[in-house]
């Protein structure tokens, strides 16, 4: 700013001196108003606001020192500059009531023209750092009044508040006011876990110890009452690098908070999906691998030994079928690349082709099905190979969680909205309401029958309820509890020119398949729930030249080894009812056991699970489908008992 821009109002009675004062000024450059006496000069302040006034201190109505007290206590001009001059009051006493009166510098007459110009232009250089203060503060106060952060100012030992901003009342949920008759209010919101941790914290900032703490503050308001928040100080230095002030920044960190945990729980998710399909990838390959063996093994002439195995065979690369299929159809829903073929079909082909896909499920679990569908046709404008799938994947569910001997009901009820249900309903282990809302997820797994490892990939249902809304419909999960059954409610719209629809006759169960025994040079007692892999590695076992006794439990097991006294016990972990972990413990307790090896055959091969299976007492470890030299190895009797690591 040049001095042209600056306004000085310059106020003196005497004429004379009044008109030198304004020639030296406008000689500098300044602009320059007049005034004559103190009531022009207040009414000349406030309408002109000038940067600086020139007071003399005697006038004809009011004296300069009560002019300048009421320029300076007056909102609209307290930020004027006031030099006071006097060629009469010049003594230390009259300097001292001017500079108490407000002024900003007080001068003794005769004043030489140099002399007035320097005192005008250092006063001037102090408004201006004073209006850069000013703005800087203001600056300031509208950053922190407009961010979501709280930011703090305390006293060098953090004991005094100096300033919060408003983030504060939003944040803690608590009035800042507070904060003015108590400091150490904002330590009452923080979680009672963390408190004490924090207030030890925050004693040693002020020493400059670092303070970065994450914490939770418990405001009811806040969903289920927590919030996180990110805590920071440092301490503010002047230039002399000397610390005089204690700073602090707060930040809300709720969402990153959830979204890590969100991140934990799908590494998880990801990590025991993974393990799952290592598992059931390895559960058929076992008995398709063992039944491959035994062929190789047996005479061509033993025809009910090879149509057996190719029988187990043909059952397993189905189930491994659907297992790929499953994985084909996340990438597909992943991707968005599953699509329909959508056409006009008639709902009785389709649960027709649903039942077919789960008879063999439904029959091996010795489930009975009743099948409830109307007399009349019923039409929709679908993908009947997706929507048998659908229903499929609802009955092979309930086949699935439902204990053996259970009962599965498909009903089909025509709705009067042009809609209708296809429902699958269960005697089961039922669902417990934390899995409810997430059932239908990608990946997500309940608990297992009491008679069945937990198996499955978690992606039948989730499949379900995509094929379900891209039909324009919807799917619904619901149970009254724990072993109390669970339902399933397939939606869809149906097509205006419905035609019949015939009953679908109910399906009856099979019986189980029988127990293998073959003698042979060591006796062995094979535990596992997997009938086709037992029976196909009984067999195999008893080529050999082994005896073979099998049990598919916990139970069966016990009773059958202390009436057989087997030498070496091969047990799968996810036994029925109690596992395979808890049936090697009680093995090992009963002194007739002590002594007898203990193979480990099972579809889970981690370090953690082979070092559970070390813990419980296990001799080796074999991981499905077992390779043939590895089982004969830990078969030898001379072979020294300790966990095979392949």
């Amino acid at each position: 700013m040049s001095n042209s821009d600056i306004l000085i109002l310059n106020v003196d009675d005497n004429d004379g001196a009044r008109y030198v004062k304004t020639r030296i000024l406008q000689g500098a450059g300044f602009t320059v108003a007049e005034a004559a006496n103190g009531t022009d000069a207040l009414t000349m302040a406030r309408r002109l606001l000038p940067a600086l006034v020139l007071l003399d201190v005697k006038l004809p109505d009011i004296n300069g020192i009560e002019v300048c007290r009421l320029i300076k206590s007056d909102p609209a001009t307290c930020t004027i500059l006031v030099l006071q001059t006097s060629a009469a009051l010049t003594g230390r006493d009259d300097k001292i009531r001017g500079l108490e009166g407000g002024a900003d510098n007080y001068l003794a007459a005769p004043i030489e023209a140099d002399e007035l110009v320097a005192n005008v232009n250092a006063l001037l250089r102090l408004q201006r750092v004073q209006a850069d203060l000013r703005n800087s503060e203001e600056r300031f106060r509208q950053l922190t009044d407009n961010i979501e952060d709280v930011f703090w100012m305390f006293s060098l030992d953090g004991s005094e508040l100096l300033y919060v901003s408003n983030a504060y009342a939003t944040m803690w949920q608590r009035p800042a006011q507070l904060l003015e008759r108590a400091p150490g209010d904002w330590l009452d919101a923080i979680h009672a876990d963390d408190r004490a941790a924090v207030a030890a914290r925050w004693q040693l900032a002020g020493a400059g110890e670092p303070f970065d703490e994450e914490y939770r503050l418990t405001i009811p308001e806040v969903g289920a009452g927590v919030r996180w928040v990110r805590d920071r100080a440092f301490l503010v230095r002047d230039a002399a690098d000397v610390p005089y002030r204690l700073a602090r920044i707060t930040s809300d960190i709720t969402q990153r908070r959830d979204m890590e945990d969100r991140l934990h729980a799908a590494d998880d998710n990801k990590n025991d999906f993974l393990a799952t399909l290592a598992h059931e990838l390895r559960n058929p390959l076992s008995p398709i691998r063992n039944a491959v063996a035994l062929m190789g093994e047996v005479a061509p002439a033993d025809v009910a030994l090879h149509q057996k195995a190719r029988q187990i065979i043909v059952r397993q690369v189905a189930h491994l079928s659907r297992l790929v299929d499953d994985l084909l159809d996340v990438a597909r829903i992943s991707q968005g690349k599953l699509t329909l073929q959508l056409q006009r079909t008639e709902l009785h082909a389709i649960v027709d082709s649903a039942l077919e896909t789960a008879q063999p499920m439904l029959e091996s679990r010795e489930h009975t099905l009743h099948v409830d569908v109307p007399s009349t046709p019923l039409f929709i404008n679908g993908d009947p190979v997706r929507l048998a799938q659908a229903i499929g994947n609802l009955l092979h569910n309930a086949a699935k969680f439902t204990n053996r001997g259970g009962e599965v009901r498909l009903q089909i009820t025509r709705l009067p909205d042009s809609r209708v249900s296809i429902g699958v309903h269960d005697n089961g282990i039922g669902i417990t309401s934390y899995n409810l809302p997430r059932i239908f997820n990608m990946f997500a797994q309940g608990a297992a029958a009491h008679d069945r490892i937990h198996d499955g990939l978690g992606i039948g249902l989730s499949l379900v309820s995509t094929l379900a809304h891209m039909h324009g419909g919807s799917v619904h999960a619901s149970s009254p509890g724990i072993d109390r059954g669970s339902s399933f409610e397939l939606i869809l719209p149906l097509l205006d020119d419905d035609a019949a629809l015939t009953d679908a006759p109910a399906p009856a169960p099979a019986a189980g398949a029988a127990v293998v025994r073959k003698p042979g040079m060591r006796r062995l007692l094979l535990v596992d729930d997997n009938v086709d892999s037992s029976e196909v590695m009984g067999e195999l076992l008893g080529v050999l030249g082994h005896e073979v006794m099998l049990a598919h439990d916990a139970e069966r097991a016990l009773a059958v080894a202390r009436d057989y006294l087997p030498d070496t016990i091969i047990l799968d972990i996810g036994m029925p009812k109690v596992d395979g972990y808890a049936l090697a413990r009680m093995l090992r307790d009963d002194p007739l056991f002590a002594s007898t090896r203990l193979i480990a055959h099972t579809g889970y091969g981690s370090d953690q699970d082979r070092q559970k299976t070390r813990d419980a007492g296990f001799d080796f470890h074999l991981v499905k489908p077992a390779n043939f030299d590895e089982l004969e190895r830990s078969l030898r009797p001379s072979q020294v008992q300790e966990h095979e690591k392949k």
